[in-house]
């Protein structure tokens, strides 16, 4: 396996990782409640997927 000939500099090191960092998740608009949901997911609050009930949820 390879080995580095020099040590990496500190700098250089913090360039790379600067992608790194968390991201905040895109939330789309539930069409059926308009609550912020994960896209491509059931909607948490009303359990509405692409305009049909897919998870049943009690009535409060």
């Amino acid at each position: 396996m390879a080995l580095p000939k020099r040590r990496h500099s500190n700098a250089r090191t913090r360039k790379r990782r600067a992608h790194d960092g968390l991201q905040a998740a895109g939330l789309a608009r539930c069409p059926h409640c308009q609550t912020m949901t994960l896209p491509h997911r059931a909607c948490r609050s009303c359990g509405y997927y692409r305009g049909r009930e897919v998870v049943k949820r009690a009535k409060e």
